[in-house]
């Protein structure tokens, strides 16, 4: 009885010990592992700006003009992306501008698309006051994250941590070691980047910069499984010692 008591403490023990490994942010390692971002479509931009895109929402205000606006941030519309006017780039790349028709406008930036609207507005406004903005910009964080979510941003420049502290950090088992981002290049192929946040290394590198449309995705640790399994073994494990202990008391 004595040697049943023993191997089960021994066996609680040691799946309490293996389930209580944690993971630390940019830990301090003797050998530093760079993130496997090589690929030239990862690289920090300082000037990334985004460039529209097939089904891209687009909204156009020009001051003082409302036939000539679509969902206008001048006007007493609501110009959000959910009840607001937008127009829609359709597959061909191109939007309906009012008075002007069809234009052009994958690949543009918005301040290149602004000031093509605003060439053309001059031949019916002095001075024309124009705003374009892309409504449906927006990053997309799965897996364990403490509120994964799609999060809607409104500047060009933003960061993997930035990101991560908008869905409130990662939960108990993300495993740090291998967080993903997802990223379209120019042909629509998909591109991976690997990062490793529990290394000491350059924090800028590992500190991504993030794009709109891109996907950040956090896997769960191996064992997270099987810590929920055990999970339920425990609590009998736990009974069948109190029995133990009882039982060699008589």
């Amino acid at each position: 009885m004595k040697h049943v008591k023993t191997c089960l403490f021994a066996t609680f023990i040691a799946l309490t010990m293996m389930s209580c490994k944690t993971q630390n942010l940019f830990s301090v390692t003797k050998e530093v592992i760079k993130p496997q971002t090589a690929d030239p479509i990862f690289a920090y931009d300082p000037g990334y700006e985004h460039k529209i895109r097939v089904d891209d929402k687009v909204n156009i205000s020009v001051w003082g003009q409302e036939d000539m606006s679509i969902g206008s941030v001048y006007g007493i519309y609501n110009s959000n992306e959910v009840y607001g006017k937008w127009l829609l780039v359709d597959s061909r790349g191109e939007i309906s501008v009012p008075r002007v028709g069809e234009m052009k406008v994958t690949g543009m930036t918005v301040p290149q698309l602004k000031d093509s609207i605003r060439t053309l507005a001059a031949k019916w406004v002095q001075n024309p006051i124009v705003d374009v903005k892309v409504m449906n910009k927006e990053i997309t964080l799965l897996g364990e994250f403490r509120n994964p979510a799609v999060i809607h941003v409104d500047k060009d420049n933003n960061t993997l941590l930035e990101m991560v502290a908008k869905v409130g950090g990662f939960e108990f088992y993300a495993d740090l070691k291998k967080i993903r981002v997802l990223r379209n290049d120019a042909d629509g192929k998909v591109k991976v980047a690997k990062i490793d946040l529990t290394t000491n290394g350059d924090i800028s590198s590992s500190n991504l910069q993030l794009h709109p449309g891109d996907v950040v995705i956090a896997p769960s640790k191996k064992h997270k499984d099987f810590d929920k399994r055990i999970s339920t073994i425990i609590p009998f494990a736990s009974s069948a010692t109190a029995a133990a202990i009882l039982l060699g008391a008589f």
